[in-house]
This record gives C-alpha cells, structure tokens and sequence, in this order.
C-alpha cells in the first residue's frame, strides 16, 4: 500500500505495529509477534535516553550532494549536522576536487516566533538558500516546534515552490511522534518519492536504427539493479556488493545516500531494487513496485556468510540467474572459509553483546556465531516483521538467548552488560561508551573507512576482532578509573523490571 497521496507518512507504530520496549528470550518474542500477541503497546515506566527520528532523516539527507538542509526549529536541533560533516566531506573528495560538506542553514525559532509562528522565518530562509547556494534542491526538516505552534510547512514550500529554481522536498520528522526512529526513512522517502520521482519518459529514437536502439536500451534496464545504500554504510560496503552483483553480469545504480538528486528519479528505471536493510528500504521499494512497476528484494542485510549468500541469492533469483549465483557463492565462501582459518582460534568461544537496528543487531549475532563466537544478549532498537527472518535464522542457534528491544535505555544496557560481562561490545557509538566504562572493548556495529558488508565484510570483522580481543588493557584501566552512575541496587535488579509488557495469552 503507498501513502503518496498524504503529505506525512504514518508512524511506524501505525503502519507495521512496531515494538519498542521487550525484554527477555529470543524464542518468548519470536513467538508473541509470529503468534500474532501484539507489541506495540509495550512500555516503560522509566526511559533514558532514545533517539529522535530527527537524527536518522538527517543523517541520509547529509551525503546528499548539491543541496541545502533547512532546519525548521530552534537552532540546536540543527547540531546534529555536524556530526556528518567529516564522513560528508571524506566522501565528496572522493568525486569531486571541491567538497562542501554538508551545507545547512536554521530558521533559528525563539519565544516571540513560537508565539507569533515561524512561517515568514521559513519563507526566508527558502529564498536565502537559493539564492545563495543555488542547489539542486532544498530540504526543509520540520522540527517539533513548527509542528506544535501549527506552522503550515507544506504551505510555505506550495507558495514559493515557483520563486526558486531548487526543488524543494518536505521531510516531516518530527521527534515526539514516534518513538520508533526508524520512521525517519518513510520521512525522507516519503518526501523524495513526493517531490524527485517525476514519471520517466520514453527516450527518443533516432529513425534509422530505432529497432537496434530499442534493443541496446531494454537490455540495458534488463541488467541494471538498484543497490539500495544506508547512511551507516561506506565506500567499501558499496564496492564490496556492487561487485558480487557484477558478479551475477549486473549494473548497479547506487541510492539514495551521496546520489545526485536529479539522478534518484533514475531508480524507476531498473529492473529490480536489491535491499541491504529491510528495515530502512521498505517504503521506497514499495514505493517504486507500486509506482514504476520495478520489483525488489527485501529480506537480508549481507552481513554474515549465510545471509550474504541469501542476498545474492535473492537478487539471483528474481532475473534468473540462479545457477550463476550458486557458482558464485560456492567460489567466495570457499575462498573466505580459507582466509578465515587462522584467525578461528583467536575467536573460538569468546563472547558479546550486540546493539543497533533490529536487522543488523540479529545479523550480527548470526555473523558471530559463524566464526565461533557467543552472543550473550542482543539489543535491537526496535522490532517487527523486517526484523523477523534475522531472528528466524538467530533462533536456530539459542533460541534462550536474552533481548532487550530498546532504543539506547543506557540503565538497561549497563545492568546487562554488567551481570554478562562479555569479552565485548558491539553496538554504535553513543552506546558502546557505556559498556567502555564498564571495562568491556568495544567495536563500532558500522563507519568509518571499514568494510562490514558481504563476503569481504565477514573476513574484516573477523580481523577486527582479534585485534580487539588481544589487548584489552586500554578499557580495563578505564574502568578503574570511571565511577558508574548506577547504583548497586539498580545493577542486582531484574534489567527488565520497568519493561510493561502487554499479557498475550498464547505465550
């Protein structure tokens, strides 16, 4: 179903019945979600620190190149901008001799402008980036105040829309309507998919070899794939699976992160859409099957020899080329299984944590496993059905392994961390710092200038690790040298103690 039509897409709590707050087996939430028990009511009676879908919308908006952000807000909400600026730039070098980095600008709302609205501030600053910067498009982020004072945005964009020569792209992420941060891709591709995704037309041909053409032109979109990246992805990410699509004899078009606007519209051309993360594709790929008639492939994130292989697999299978696939796939892993060897025994029986989004959380864990390592508890951000064939694939291996669906909930994660203490940490930044305290070494879930995805992914983490788990000396002393916050009585306590749980009677 697409919501094109509407001017805001549904929260995901709405559209999917995603969970935010469980705590307990793998196998209790497989159950209550597959058994139909719904989550979505499921709360805290105390929460710590979560992430505004704000943050998420601007993160793929940064690496968009030749375009403004417009923050419509009080002015620090637009501080998140520059802690994209440094991955932004590193990558504009790579295609360009004159990087800008993220080019941001806030409508910078007071107390007279929450009293009084902030639609002339808006108008302003629309005409100001064009006129400045004269970009490709102009994204205006709408913040919570705009949204609580009841500032028409979409009327602001409608009224100067022919005034300037950008195009200009609505993105409503407002924070306090969803606690599920993953809202904020619907939030952008919503906006994109409104505002970029003009109806193609049918190319000119010349009338001499207009047949010849027509032919050179269908096999073209015949072999052309959608690779669909995330923002937490790198350039070796992007190489590595582009090159196992290649491999299948495919082209590759590369969206929505560090993709020219003008050229985001191009996706309807292909043949299918090829997902890395379900939970952060689905919209947009529903969007162009629905729209353009293009299908995809939405199940796995190729992370992990398993899931990898299903991903190839997958995109294989829906333009039949699975033979060419399973030769593939028989060569690479043969080839890592090799690579791999020494580096097992400095792994065998070590044991983690893993926090990020749902999907790569339990793929993770998969990946850990794969290379004879223990995953303790897991902590996905969220959970609903994209999140559902990890776990499927997950529960195989400890159907008794701990869960806790939190986005960040630092108490929760420093309680679990403390009674597991693992050999270490795998979760995002923001997050890891907490388990860095505890005296536990920690390694980014993703970034920097490092490969996560496919087969090259595996063998890289692989390495990572070792190194990791060799010398953990650096964080021991740290703890020694960190006064936690939490109170013993907190740390002996039942981490999922102020997790509600709505009662499901099938469980």
């Amino acid at each position: 179903m697409t919501y094109i039509d509407d001017r805001q897409p549904p929260k995901r709590e709405d559209r999917l019945g995603t969970c935010t707050a469980f705590g307990g087996e793998l196998c209790g939430l497989k159950k209550r979600f597959g058994g139909g028990c719904s989550m979505v009511d499921n709360e805290r009676a105390f929460r710590q620190g979560s992430i505004c879908q704000m943050i998420p919308a601007i993160a793929i908006l940064a690496t968009l190149p030749d375009t403004v952000v417009i923050m419509h807000g009080a002015v620090g909400c637009g501080g998140s901008n520059h802690t994209y600026q440094a991955a932004t730039r590193s990558r504009q070098m790579l295609a360009t001799d004159n990087p800008r980095g993220v080019q941001w600008v806030s409508t910078a709302l007071g107390e007279t402008d929450v009293v009084n609205g902030g639609e002339q501030k808006l108008r302003g600053a629309i005409l100001d980036a064009d006129a400045r910067y004269r970009p490709a498009a102009i994204f205006v982020v709408s913040t919570c105040t705009p949204s609580v004072i009841g500032d028409d945005v979409d009327g602001v964009i409608d009224a100067v829309r022919d005034s300037v020569a950008a195009r200009i792209v609505p993105v409503h992420c407002e924070g306090f309507k969803t606690k599920v941060m993953a809202t904020a891709y619907d939030a952008v591709y919503h906006g994109v998919a409104r505002t970029l995704m003009d109806q193609l037309e049918e190319p000119e041909y010349s009338s001499i070899d207009s047949t010849l053409e027509r032919e050179a032109e269908r096999l073209r979109r015949s072999r052309l794939v959608n690779l669909l990246n995330v923002s937490s992805m790198g350039d070796d990410d992007e190489a590595e699976l582009s090159r196992l699509l290649r491999s299948l004899g495919l082209e590759v078009n590369i969206y929505p992160c560090f993709a020219q606007p003008e050229n985001i519209r191009y996706a309807a051309e292909a043949a299918l859409s090829v997902s890395t993360c379900p939970t952060h594709d689905d919209y947009f790929v529903s969007f162009l099957k629905d729209t353009f008639d293009v299908p995809y492939v939405l199940q796995h994130m190729p992370l992990g020899i398993a899931n990898t292989s299903d991903w190839v697999r997958g995109a294989a299978a829906a333009l039949g080329l699975e033979a060419i696939a399973e030769r593939l796939i028989e060569r690479e892993v043969a080839e890592l299984q090799t690579a791999l060897e020494p580096i097992r025994a400095k792994l065998a029986g070590k044991t983690a944590v893993v926090s990020a989004g749902e999907v790569r959380t339990l793929s993770f864990a998969t990946l850990l496993h794969e290379l004879g390592m223990r995953t303790l508890a897991v902590r996905p951000y969220h959970y609903d059905e994209f999140g559902a064939p990890a776990a499927e694939r997950l529960v195989e291996v400890d159907p008794s392994l701990t869960v806790n669906v939190a986005t960040m909930q630092p108490y929760e994660a420093v309680n679990i961390v403390e009674r597991t203490r693992p050999d270490i940490y795998i979760g995002h930044n923001a997050d890891s710092v907490w388990a860095a305290k505890l005296g536990v070494p920690c390694l980014p879930v993703y970034g920097g200038p490092n490969t996560y995805m496919g087969y090259q992914g595996v063998y890289d983490i692989a390495r990572r690790l070792a190194r990791k788990l060799a010398n953990p000396s650096f964080n021991r002393r740290l703890a020694e040298h960190v006064r936690s916050p939490y109170e013993r009585a907190w740390l002996d306590a039942d981490p999922f103690s102020l997790v509600v749980q709505e009662e499901c009677a099938d469980v």
